[in-house]
Order: C-alpha cells, then sequence, then structure tokens
C-alpha cells in the first residue's frame, strides 16, 4: 500500500510480540520504523527494517514517525501518550486506557486540541466468540434479552514476577481481564444506569485483587461480569437468556494462542472455532424451535488496524473512540470505590 503510516512501538514484551507487532507486520498501511527495547535487539528478528531505540524521547523527536503505540506498563501510559500527542503524534493507548478520569480527559481534550487522533487497543471486540454473541442479539434470535453474562477466567495459583502484579495503583484483574469485560458490555449496551461489584485477593500472598463479580444496571436486562485466577473446571464464557430462549458460548478466541504460537493473522481459517465449541442455541426462531449448535464468526484483531488506518489517512470514523474506554475507566474506579 502506498503512504503507509510511519509507526513506533514503544514496547517489545508481550503485547509487542504477541498483539502489536503481528498485526502491523501484516498490515501494508503501516511501518514499522522505531521499537523501544531497553536493552536487547530481538525486534530485529521481526522487523530487521527497523531502528531498535532506547529512549522514549528517541520515538518523540522523530518526525517522520506519525503513530506511536503506547504498549507500555499501565502506569506510563499517559505521561507517554501526553509527550506523544504533544508531538503532535497519533497514538494508541493498550488498555487499560489511563489510570484515573482525570488523565483520559486530560488526553483526549488534548488529541483534540492537536487534530491527531487517539485510540484504545480494544482488540476483544473482534474476539470471535464476541462477534457472535453480537450477531445472535442483532438478529433476535434469542428474542428480547433479559440476561447477560460474560466471564473471562484463567486457572493461575502462583503470583507473577510482574508489575501486574506489585499492588500499585492500576494493577489487578479489574483493570487487566475486566477491561475486555466491560467494554464489551458498553459496545452492547451503552453506559449502565448504576455499577456495583465485589474484589477479592483469593490466592495465598496475592497483593492485587484477583477475583471479580460486577453487576452493571440496565432497565430491562441483567449484566454480569466475572473473572477469577482459580477456575479450574471450564465454565461458559458467555450466557445469554431472552425471552425466546438462550445462547452458550464455551471457549477462548483462539488468535491470542496462535500469536503466541508465531502464526499470522493472514493465514487460512483465522480465528476460526473448531465445531465442539461453537454456541448453542436453545431458542424459537421465525415461529420454529431450534436447539443445535450455530457456527462461530471467525474473529479478526487486524480489523482493529485496518480501521485505525482508514481513520488516520482519509478520515473514517474510528471504530475504537477514546471516550468509549474512559467510561470503562468510570466504572472501574467506581467499582474499586466500593471496595476499599
Amino acid at each position: 500500500m502506498s503512504n503507509p503510516i510511519i509507526t513506533a512501538i514503544a514496547s517489545y514484551g508481550m503485547s509487542g510480540q504477541v498483539f502489536h507487532g503481528p498485526l502491523l507486520k501484516i498490515n501494508s498501511g503501516f511501518r514499522v520504523k522505531s521499537i523501544m527495547q531497553r536493552s536487547s535487539n530481538s525486534a530485529l528478528s521481526v522487523f530487521p527494517n527497523a531502528k531498535i531505540v532506547r529512549s522514549f524521547n528517541d520515538i518523540i523527536n522523530d518526525k517522520e514517525i506519525e503513530l506511536v503505540v503506547v504498549n507500555t506498563p499501565d502506569h506510563l501510559h499517559f505521561e507517554q501518550a501526553k509527550m506523544a500527542l504533544n508531538a503532535g503524534k497519533h497514538v494508541v493507548v493498550e488498555k487499560p486506557f489511563v489510570q484515573t478520569t482525570e488523565q483520559g480527559e486530560e488526553l483526549i481534550e488534548l488529541a483534540q486540541k492537536q487534530g491527531v487522533l487517539l485510540s484504545v487497543f480494544q482488540n476483544r471486540r473482534w474476539d470471535n466468540s464476541f462477534l457472535t454473541v453480537k450477531r445472535v442479539l442483532d438478529e433476535g434470535l434469542i428474542g428480547r434479552l433479559v440476561e447477560y453474562e460474560a466471564r473471562y477466567n484463567r486457572y493461575r495459583t502462583y503470583i507473577q514476577d510482574s508489575w501486574k502484579e506489585d499492588g500499585n495503583l492500576g494493577t489487578g484483574i479489574l483493570q487487566n481481564l475486566g477491561s475486555h469485560l466491560i467494554d464489551q458490555a458498553l459496545v452492547l449496551f451503552g453506559k449502565p444506569e448504576s455499577v456495583s461489584g465485589n474484589l477479592h485477593a483469593m490466592r495465598d500472598g496475592s497483593k492485587v485483587h484477583d477475583f471479580f463479580d460486577l453487576r452493571l444496571n440496565y432497565s430491562g436486562v441483567s449484566v454480569t461480569l466475572k473473572a477469577s485466577y482459580l477456575v479450574r473446571e471450564e465454565m461458559p464464557a458467555y450466557m445469554l437468556h431472552g425471552v425466546n430462549g438462550s445462547f452458550i458460548k464455551y471457549g477462548l478466541d483462539p488468535q491470542e494462542e496462535a500469536l503466541k504460537n508465531g502464526h499470522l493473522p493472514n493465514e487460512p481459517a483465522w480465528g476460526t472455532d473448531p465445531q465442539n465449541l461453537w454456541g448453542l442455541l436453545n431458542s424459537d426462531v421465525s415461529g420454529l424451535h431450534f436447539r443445535g449448535n450455530i457456527e462461530t464468526v471467525a474473529g479478526n484483531y487486524s480489523a482493529y488496524y485496518d480501521n485505525l488506518h482508514q481513520s488516520i489517512r482519509f478520515g473514517s470514523e474510528s471504530a475504537v473512540k477514546p471516550q468509549e474506554s474512559l467510561e470503562g475507566i468510570r466504572i472501574i474506579e467506581e467499582v474499586l470505590r466500593m471496595n476499599i
């Protein structure tokens, strides 16, 4: 593609190697010019024509760079996104967007003032299970929805040696996995009338909450979001109940695991489920009772960067607006205040 967006990746840890790197590598609408690594040059094995830089200032001071991917540890998001915006760069911020509502409001105002695009990497909007849930609801396959429950569980008894579990501000399962589930609920239902929730540190020696149970309250529909690091037995990822029937979906989207194993999103059958993971629909559809599995919609994380290119180059509507992710931060803050 002609006129690719000149891009810098601010970190080459897990999110750089597994998500942003592969998605940018296969997208001809972007050219990765710089990657920040503190000591290693390992990114050159994937991006041999890129420049390895050692400081964020090296990225900010490069006038050729148009887009900065701020995928550093969460506590750096605000500071580095602000620096990039002040330098006139477009910015993608890894989730969670920021640590406080005030920080998010400042970044949104700054991006508008600078006339640049600010977006948050909410890739889970393109999970295959969530895309299938959206289709079930959009097509009215269970009638009027009355109950929605989404879970994101793991079984991890140990404590990671990572900033994500050091107990500092902004760490814990609510900010990590919760950012995804909250964002998905906001996409489906908009801003809730009220929020309630419980947070707990369940694992021995945990410094962060590793369990949450949230209720997002809307008129006419009950929305429950749950996650835990101590669930060994598989449970449904989504349970939807409507006046005509139910839809139940097991299994995690396969894209992250495929990316970890070195696969790229341009491979055949990307983001698809095996038939044993297709969701179960038990409902009256067009006056006929149906009980059976429906094929999972293919997941597509690449859609995020496809849209980003269209937004920056041609002014198309951004698929992930920062105001939406800011509403997610407000919900997180409210739940945290309830559990002090």
